[in-house]
């Protein structure tokens, strides 16, 4: 099936919009000569006709609703060229990513962290990083829930997060959809800045509100009937205009501040109401797209419906900058204070639920980038999650980020309560090791597939020091921070279990010291009963392993073979024996 050839099924989507979109731009230039054409026959009718008012008239009459009409069909097809043009950009896009080119991707630098459990030592994000990799989000809120989700650290719910990610993941044109219409929404303002408008607003506007401006309007209207008919003076009616005026002149400062408010927000609540109802309206089977799916039901209207109700009365409330609107309607009719009320009420009605909304939205755009990197890489396998001594028990566990035909993967069996201690030469593969393992486990706690044959998984929070560096702001030096590394390290396995991953831990210090300063890390590590690995060159650590069965000895090697050095990158049993340190300074002209 195409739908297990990601690359070809991305080939054929881009060719088939191409296809359409030469359709909708011929369409278009037939709408644009239709409209030219209707334009010139008003103009040459009316100089035709001129001075004959029953003629004129209705041809003014026919022709202007005629291109009114053409131009909002024009306007229709033109965004959905639009779409068609992202849809066609998101297609490219995964092609470019499957052979290798990631210039498109965002680097997600703003979620950098050094302070963090793992994300700063696994270049979670960054440039080259596995969320540049991984992210398709198209919305702001969207994007920081995918890094949030990457970010958390949390083991619950992982089946249900597997089910969620497998179901999207065989949805691909539905995400594409969906991606296209979230690419062209373009807001002045963040939703969240939107929601904290929303929850701060006095309302200020009375009950009266409700049916006032319909009443004083029906009284204007009487009026104007009356006068016309020589019943009431002119003059009553300009008495009239001025008690209107007076009315909205009592809250126009009011006014004037919501409207600033509403006028940002109303794009916003114009274009999410199509993701709303792109969620709405598809049919979810796992149990966490129902439940988020059910966040956004009411019982009367769907979120959609409300969030478009709202946009429409922002939309009729910009109208007040129009002098005729702005001064006639709001003294005969009491305009802004009927939309202001009509506002007020929503907010009331529906703040609450506002935020959830947004949320809802946020949490599909960025469940979207996860059922993409399943749906791009069907070879990669689901953890089987277990519940027993062992922790990870991988078969040909790789790095998702290598490409397939230079990965190298190790099998890999970690048992609960058992550290392993990993040696081995410059550039053999320990680092890479490390992070390969690091990313397996996050992976999995957050319902991915994880570049491996077979991977069982019990589940465990991670922690590591892998790339500590010193504070010239904070004045520290580098071993100092790696002490405060470790230190939050021992104070975070009091209470939850971690798997740990270490790198090369006491760097900062002399080599005696540091054999010292590990031997007795390890041994505090293991009397916590943890479980983890550690990459080191000092290899007087391995022995360590002679005291406490619990530690093991793995080791990465290197070879010199015709005077070249050879790395087969492959995990193995013992302690290393070559190191290559002298034989690349030597090789490199060094020394």
């Amino acid at each position: 099936m195409i739908l297990n050839k990601p690359l070809s099924f991305y080939k054929v989507q881009k060719q088939l919009f191409e296809n359409e979109l030469v359709q909708l731009n011929k369409k278009l230039f037939k709408l644009s000569m239709m409209r030219l054409f209707v334009f010139l026959a008003i103009l040459f009718f009316s100089w035709f006709f001129f001075g004959n008012i029953k003629v004129i008239i209705p041809v003014l009459m026919i022709g202007i609703a005629l291109f009114f009409y053409l131009v909002t069909i024009y306007s229709d097809l033109k965004l959905l060229k639009q779409k068609k043009q992202q849809l066609i950009k998101i297609n490219q896009v995964e092609i470019n990513v499957l052979n290798g080119d990631l210039s498109d991707l965002e680097e997600g630098e703003q979620f950098k962290n050094s302070t963090h459990f793992y994300s700063h030592d696994i270049d979670l994000f960054g440039k080259g990083s596995f969320f540049q990799y991984l992210n398709r989000t198209t919305i702001n809120t969207g994007k920081q829930k995918l890094a949030a989700i990457l970010s958390q650290n949390a083991i619950n719910t992982i089946i249900e997060k597997q089910n969620a990610i497998k179901e999207l993941s065989n949805l691909a044109k539905w995400r594409q959809q969906f991606s296209a219409a979230g690419s062209l929404i373009k807001v002045d303002e963040s939703t969240e800045t939107i929601v904290k408008w929303l929850e701060n607003h006095q309302c200020f506007t009375p009950k009266s509100m409700g049916y006032l401006p319909n009443v004083f309007g029906g009284i204007s209207l009487a009026m104007f009937v009356l006068s016309y008919l020589s019943f009431i003076p002119n003059s009553l009616i300009i008495i009239w205009f001025f008690v209107g005026l007076t009315i909205t002149g009592i809250y126009i400062k009011k006014i004037n501040t919501l409207y600033l408010y509403a006028n940002k927000a109303k794009e916003t609540f114009k274009q999410y109401h199509q993701l709303l109802a792109f969620i709405e309206n598809e049919t979810f089977t796992s149990e966490l797209l129902k439940q988020k799916q059910a966040e956004i039901k009411t019982e009367n209207k769907k979120a959609s419906q409300i969030f478009l109700q709202l946009s429409k009365i922002l939309d009729a409330f910009d109208q007040r900058n129009n002098m005729i609107i702005g001064v006639f309607a709001n003294s005969f009719a009491l305009r802004d204070l009927n939309h202001c009320y009509r506002i007020e009420k929503w907010i009331d009605t529906y703040l609450e639920k506002v935020h959830n909304w947004f949320e809802v939205i946020a949490f599909f755009d960025a469940q979207n980038s996860l059922a993409n990197f399943q749906f791009n890489h069907p070879n990669f396998t689901f953890p089987t999650i277990v519940d027993h001594a062992t922790t990870i028990k991988a078969e040909n566990l790789g790095h998702p980020l290598i490409a397939e035909e230079k990965r190298i993967t190790s099998s890999v069996t970690i048992n609960k309560e058992e550290f392993f201690i990993i040696t081995g030469a410059n550039m053999a593969g320990k680092s890479t090791f490390l992070r390969t393992v690091s990313l397996a486990i996050v992976m999995s706690n957050i319902g991915l597939p994880v570049c491996a044959t077979d991977f069982e998984y019990t589940p465990i929070k991670l922690i590591t020091s892998m790339r500590t560096s010193d504070s010239l702001s904070d004045d520290e030096s580098y071993f100092f921070s790696e002490l405060k590394r470790l230190k939050h390290i021992v104070d975070k396995i009091k209470d939850q279990k971690y798997f740990i991953i270490l790198d090369e831990i006491l760097k900062g210090t002399n080599s005696t010291d540091k054999a010292k300063g590990s031997r007795k890390f390890v041994k505090r590590l293991v009397d916590f009963h943890a479980t983890g690995i550690i990459a080191t060159h000092d290899l007087s650590l391995c022995e360590i392993s002679k005291e406490l069965s619990q530690v093991q000895n793995y080791y990465f090697d290197a070879e010199i073979i015709n005077d070249e050095l050879y790395f087969d990158y492959t995990l193995k049993t013992g302690i290393c024996k070559n190191m290559n340190a002298s034989f690349l300074l030597q090789k490199m002209k060094i020394v």
